[in-house]
């Protein structure tokens, strides 16, 4: 079984005026952000939904559904998701952008390979049979960088690989029509949409999970 880097987004700005070809990120909506909790503090809210007795792998249910023996965590975080689907025995890959993020992962987990890095640039010299980003990512990447953002990781998959990604409809970030034009653009179409990482039906919600398969 191999070892896992989670792939990195960015997260820090105000919205996407025109969405633009590839250029590269200097910093995040993410890392502007100082309401956010970071780490162990961020880890320990879903500490606390797991003890209350909810699922927290819901993204990990999803992505195992498509039967992928590796999987490219795009915007990793702290690992959540990551861990579980390696715990599954699927070989993972974490990449993010924040330290800190990825210092929590590190000590969770230290046998995981936890890559940091820019998800626009990201060169890691191997494919994948599913590429995910979770935790909205897509909302927090800077504005203009979604198309270099999702060729990077779209390039990283294999023939048949499928690229999942769950974000808030929100109007200061990417909408589903934009998000679906670039992936047209990069050559893959959409396989699927739902409003929940469960599989519920997306009927115009404000939180879409969509898989997308190359052309």
């Amino acid at each position: 079984m191999r070892s896992k880097e989670r792939l990195l987004s960015r997260k820090n700005a105000n919205r996407i005026g025109k969405i633009n070809d590839l250029k590269p990120l200097t910093s995040s909506r993410w890392s502007g952000r100082t309401d956010l909790v970071q780490g162990d503090r961020y880890d320990a809210r879903w500490k606390q939904l797991a003890q209350s007795g909810q699922n927290i792998h819901g993204e990990a249910d999803f992505v195992e559904a498509y039967g992928p023996l590796s999987v490219l965590d795009a915007g990793c975080g702290t690992g959540r998701v990551a861990m579980e689907l390696y715990r599954r025995g699927i070989d993972v890959v974490g990449v993010d952008l924040d330290e800190r993020m990825l210092g929590t992962a590190r000590r969770k987990a230290p046998d995981l390979s936890w890559v940091s890095g820019d998800l626009t640039t990201l060169e890691l010299g191997r494919t994948f049979d599913a590429a995910v980003l979770a935790g909205n990512v897509m909302i927090f990447v800077l504005p203009g960088s979604e198309k270099a953002v999702l060729s990077s990781v779209a390039n990283h998959l294999t023939t048949n690989g499928v690229l999942i990604a769950g974000f808030e409809i929100k109007p200061d970030a990417i909408s589903l029509a934009e998000y679906d034009s670039v992936m047209s653009e990069i050559g893959m179409e959409l396989a699927g949409r739902w409003s929940t990482w469960q599989r519920d039906p997306y009927q115009g919600q404000r939180y879409a999970v969509s898989t997308h398969r190359r052309i």
